[in-house]
């Protein structure tokens, strides 16, 4: 389900005092920078220079847009501490609770995350759709989990499939590359999607928007 396309932004870069202040015109400066960054979130931090995670203060929780108007609270988000280039991905759930799992994806930022009990504990590089075959943005749930799903349509393997639409939009491991898109879909490291098909059940939420340039709507 893969296609080229024009060149997409591959970068996340780990802005992290902008991010977290909510400064609207960061999200501006790495999209013209060719960075990708979350939507902002406002927030007091106390992050450590040896911490691998940014945990905030229970008295002042940040939520994060999930769909529309809906929110999720955020406990604490992965420290990730310079550019992530194509294929890149980052995964880290020590001493994170169990708890409801939810992604949210943001097309703009061209950046996936993952969380559980409302601490990010993965987050990647994606490709996304485009042109004639853009990805729909709004929330889902994971409808159906393949785990050597193979595409009838276009005949290429979509290793660890999370289906989002009745008409084949899902989540799935993918060479993510320069210059790549997809048919709609989401393309994630393959060894990323395999990490979100053993924490993703059929029924979680998913959420896609727009974002990448301070904005927190879908």
């Amino acid at each position: 389900m893969r296609r080229r396309g024009p060149a997409r932004i591959a970068l996340r870069v780990a802005a992290t005092t902008g991010l977290l202040l909510g400064v609207a015109a960061v999200g501006g400066q790495a999209a013209n920078s060719g960075q990708a960054m979350k939507s902002p979130i406002v927030a007091e931090a106390q992050p450590r220079d040896d911490s691998s995670r940014i945990v905030f203060p229970r008295r002042n929780l940040p939520r994060l847009s999930f769909a529309g108007p809906r929110t999720r609270q955020v406990r604490s988000l992965l420290n990730v501490r310079g550019p992530m280039e194509y294929g890149q991905f980052i995964w880290n759930e020590e001493g994170v609770p169990s708890g409801p799992v939810w992604v949210r994806v943001d097309l703009g930022g061209q950046t996936i995350s993952i969380f559980r009990a409302g601490h990010e504990i993965g987050t990647a590089v994606v490709l996304y759709g485009a042109d004639e075959k853009p990805t729909p943005v709004g929330r889902f749930t994971v409808l159906g989990k393949f785990k050597d799903h193979r595409s009838s349509i276009y005949d290429a393997p979509m290793p660890y499939t999370l289906r989002l639409t009745h008409d084949g939009i899902a989540i799935h491991g993918s060479n993510v590359r320069r210059n790549a898109a997809t048919h709609g879909c989401v393309g994630v490291p393959t060894a990323f999607a395999a990490l979100l098909f053993g924490q993703l059940k059929v029924g979680n939420e998913v959420a896609i928007v727009r974002g990448g340039s301070g904005s927190s709507s879908s």
